[in-house]
């Protein structure tokens, strides 16, 4: 037989031992960037299919897809721990910290409970995006209708209804949640983390416990003129609809802050606004008597970015993004940035209306677009933003650019209004970006302490409404138990997203928007900045942005800003004049809860 040896002549063969090295680390990576390369881009193209084509099929697709590429990135961040120790090239060292921290919910390496975890995924999402609210009279309301109903903020009886009908969508994620809790938090163990929340907490190049005390700093920062806001706003809303539907001290009522959960007051703003307050213009109303429809929105937009010096965008981007509801389907309205394949599948989802919110956060999701594709040269692992706050606050950032010299340019608005406006322009502001800090702060709070034990399961309820009550000062308008599951009426809960972001957001936003405006040469009070049709703004903030993740956070602050450090001094210098103006309103006043 041809290649046998003669009896008594075998050698054993024993396998040479792995050698955990530079050379082995390199060759590691490399592989597992090509293989998690094509299954990230099949899992978004289903994610974005399930999105906008909400039944059970796409569900199916998106869970099966969801599944196999947490298993392949349990796979390879299992691996990671090989090379501990180890001593690397730091882009190396970097690449496996990112495939070890590259999962919100890891499942252990374990193919059923991998399809157990995304199945559950799949499904809250779809719970949360086909969600309606229905009277026994068979009357139905979808979220857009209800959050509209608290918008306009009219009748009191009715907002509290509608409060409470979209939280009848969410107890029976209840039992969902805890169990993807269970699985995930065995997952971070594989991963080497004492829970979820540590992973979670990991993501920042620096020690987790460090950087928990951070985000906590900055709130302290900020938290002199929240209370300030809080204080009036209270004032202002019990005279408007009396004392005994809000009390002139303690907590706000949460339904009637104009947003399903209270993470935004600008809707109450007529109710609160300073007296005899002049404003020249209403953005909805400019929007609506331009003539400009929904994809005007986001052309303006994309006029916005080129003006900056960046191209536009790829005409898929125009054929294949949703910019507005189907009449025929379900679909998750939230809206969102996509970058489908790495390179320029651009997209973004939405259920556009033509008013003066949506106008702001056509700009921020195309700040999100324009990311994505500055970083899309960076090897797959380092196609993301420096943290994840990164990503929302160049939106935003953005977003703070829209000012009047902005709307002049446009032809929306004739001209700027008069420096007398300006208190009433930064309490808009506040109530959108001031009065969303808590709640950008206690989301993962509430998170963090779910995965490490301090909140069980038993008293979900009872621990996100604790931390409402400390953090934002508001009010559950009925009576809530654990029957209720009520974290899972804000959307980034079922979808699994990290919310840290958002608060980070909030604070680095304003740095970039101070320094960008120092680069312009602006000369005035930060609020009336705007960036629009500035060149150098443009060079620095894509410089910035083309670093993707490659490097440390700090660096990429440091590059745009002059200093690496999260400084919440930038808010202190925007809205100034409004805390002056505050602390003055509330002499006499009983502030706090």
């Amino acid at each position: 037989m041809v290649g046998c040896q003669p009896k008594g002549t075998e050698k054993a063969t024993v396998a040479a031992a792995p050698v955990y090295n530079q050379a082995s680390a390199e060759a590691f990576v490399a592989e597992a960037e090509q293989a998690l390369k094509a299954t990230a881009e099949y899992a978004s193209r289903a994610s974005w299919l399930a999105a906008t084509y909400i039944n059970m099929d796409s569900q199916f697709v998106e869970a099966k897809a969801g599944k196999e590429y947490t298993l392949q990135v349990v796979k390879y961040a299992k691996q990671v721990k090989n090379w501990d120790g180890v001593e690397l090239d730091p882009v190396v060292r970097r690449k496996l910290d990112a495939l070890r921290l590259g999962l919100s919910f890891p499942s252990p390496d374990d193919e059923q409970l991998a399809g157990e975890l995304a199945d559950i995924g799949s499904k809250m999402q779809g719970m949360y995006g086909s969600g309606k609210y229905c009277r026994e009279s068979g009357e139905c309301f979808d979220l857009q209708q209800m959050s509209n109903i608290l918008a306009e903020g009219k009748d009191p009886a009715l907002m509290q209804e509608m409060w409470a009908g979209w939280r009848t969508v969410s107890p029976p994620m209840r039992p969902l949640y805890q169990r993807q809790v269970e699985i995930a938090n065995a997952g971070a163990k594989d991963l080497g983390f004492e829970n979820l929340s540590v992973l979670w907490r990991s993501n920042y190049d620096m020690a987790p416990d460090a950087f928990a005390a951070d985000v906590d700093a900055q709130w302290n920062k900020v938290k002199p003129l929240y209370d300030a806001l809080h204080c009036h706003v209270r004032a202002k809303l019990s005279e408007s609809y009396g004392p005994d539907v809000v009390p002139a001290t303690g907590k706000i009522p949460a339904h009637l802050l104009g947003n399903m959960w209270a993470q935004t007051w600008g809707n109450v703003y007529d109710k609160v606004k300073p007296e005899n307050s002049k404003q020249s213009y209403n953005l909805t109303t400019l929007i609506e008597k331009s003539g400009m429809n929904e994809l005007g929105m986001v052309r303006t937009a994309e006029d916005f970015f080129s003006s900056l010096g960046f191209k536009p965008l790829p005409e898929s981007f125009w054929e294949r993004s949703q910019f507005t509801k189907p009449r025929d389907r379900d679909v998750v309205c939230h809206a969102s940035a996509w970058n489908l394949d790495g390179k320029d599948d651009l997209r973004i989802k939405m259920c556009i209306q033509k008013n003066g919110e949506d106008f702001q956060t056509v700009h921020h999701e195309l700040g999100h677009n324009y990311y994505q594709r500055a970083y899309n040269h960076q090897p797959f692992l380092f196609q993301g933003s420096a943290n994840d706050g990164f990503h929302e606050a160049l939106g935003d950032t953005v977003s703070l650019s829209i000012t009047p010299s902005y709307l002049v340019s446009l032809g929306l608005l004739k001209e700027e209004p008069p420096v007398s406006e300006d208190i009433g322009y930064l309490m808009q502001m506040a109530l959108d970006k001031i009065a969303f800090l808590p709640f950008g702060l206690m989301v993962d709070k509430w998170r963090w302490q779910v995965f490490n034990g301090e909140i069980q399961p038993a008293d979900y309820n009872k621990g996100w409404w604790q931390l409402r009550e400390q953090y934002q000062g508001i009010s559950a308008p009925v009576a809530r138990t654990e029957a209720d599951f009520d974290p899972g009426a804000k959307y980034h809960i079922p979808g699994n997203t990290p919310y840290t972001r958002y608060f980070l957001a909030f604070i680095q936003q304003f740095q970039f928007h101070r320094a960008l405006c120092e680069t312009a040469n602006y000369q005035g009070p930060l609020h009336r900045c705007s960036i629009y049709n500035n060149k150098a703004a443009g060079e620095k903030l894509q410089a910035m942005m083309a670093m993707g993740s490659s490097q440390p956070w700090q660096n990429a602050m440091e590059a745009l800003t002059g200093q690496p450090n999260l400084d919440a001094s930038a808010i202190a210098d925007y809205f100034a004049p409004l805390k002056v103006w505050l602390d003055e309103q509330n002499e006499g006043r009983q502030c706090g809860w």
